[in-house]
């Protein structure tokens, strides 16, 4: 009885695996199906330490955990709710700051840069990326917030006519730390992210879709709103999405520049907090079990906003892909 080799197989077909490149492949395939699993295991281990490490918290408060504003850790008394609200309205401004110039980043360095700048502004947009964010939070505190009570917030307040919306949605301390410091912070911040991004995006359309355009008598602003952006609209999504996630989720930048206080902002020169922000302010100094519990239940709480958010960029994605 003979084993047939490759030398056996007809002129033309495929040579047969060896024994040695099944077990391979073999072994290629349960490490893989391993990395996939041990993610999957660590997200599911995550929720559930979450989940159980903030039941006291649910369990005491119930609801109103969700919707009241109160936190006083002398009374045990803990609500999540502004928290949760800093945490939306910071991230949904820093996200429409950041976006207009994000895109108009990107489309020049694609469409309009000089080719002798192109490398260097490009790498320059790299390198803001790649700051760490305590260096954006001292820099909040120290240079743009005394620059911005000074020049913006000061002028602001003095120009609202007395007992008008203006003057309530400006109200405030004049220190330079608010929310809508912290939302610009976190827009300088998130800017070079979906800069970069979709920077990549637009160079991955083949040349030749924009010169027809272009061959067909289109100017440039036609061909980026009516060629350029809707070639590359699902991937846009997914730059839009990184950076809200991001701005959710940072901590220490905004920390520094936020003002950490716990009730519901009431203008956008009031002093709030984010969930990261107040996790990163308590964690330590938390010696009680239910101020744990409710810190560990914020936790919580940003994770399943942060999902959420990744649930409907995937919902988009899906709706604007071809069928």
């Amino acid at each position: 009885m003979s084993v047939a080799t490759d030398t056996d197989a007809p002129p033309g077909a495929a040579p047969a695996r060896t024994a040695k490149g099944v077990v391979f492949d073999r072994g290629f395939e349960i490490l893989c199906f391993a990395a996939a699993t041990l993610l999957l295991s660590a997200l599911g281990g995550l929720i559930v330490s979450l989940a159980i490490g903030g039941w006291p918290a649910f369990a005491k408060f119930g609801f109103t955990f969700f919707v009241s504003s109160e936190w006083d850790p002398v009374q045990e008394v803990y609500g999540a709710a502004g928290p949760i609200v800093g945490t939306l309205v910071t991230a949904t401004l820093a996200l429409l700051f950041a976006l207009p110039f994000a895109f108009g980043v990107a489309i020049f360095l694609v469409e309009l840069c000089p080719s002798k700048l192109r490398r260097p502004i490009g790498t320059a947009v790299e390198l803001l990326a790649g700051i760490p964010s305590i260096v954006y939070g001292m820099w909040g505190l120290f240079v743009f917030a005394p620059w911005f009570a000074h020049h913006v917030q000061m002028p602001i307040m003095m120009q609202a006519p007395p007992g008008s919306i203006w003057e309530t949605l400006t109200a405030g301390i004049p220190n330079g730390a608010n929310i809508l410091t912290a939302s610009l912070i976190m827009a300088i911040m998130v800017l070079p992210f979906i800069a970069a991004t979709m920077r990549e995006l637009l160079l991955s359309i083949p040349p030749a879709v924009r010169e027809s355009a272009y061959g067909l008598g289109s100017n440039t602003f036609e061909v980026i709103g009516q060629v350029s952006i809707p070639y590359i609209r699902t991937g846009a999504v997914g730059a839009v999405m990184l950076g809200l996630g991001r701005a959710l989720g940072e901590t220490m930048a905004v920390t520094f520049i936020i003002g950490n206080a716990h009730g519901f902002p009431t203008s956008i020169f009031a002093s709030g907090a984010t969930i990261a922000s107040t996790i990163a302010n308590e964690f330590a100094e938390a010696t009680g079990a239910l101020h744990t519990a409710s810190l560990i239940a914020l936790g919580l709480v940003l994770f399943l906003i942060t999902f959420a958010v990744l649930g409907l960029a995937r919902l988009l994605i899906a709706r604007q892909a071809p069928s």
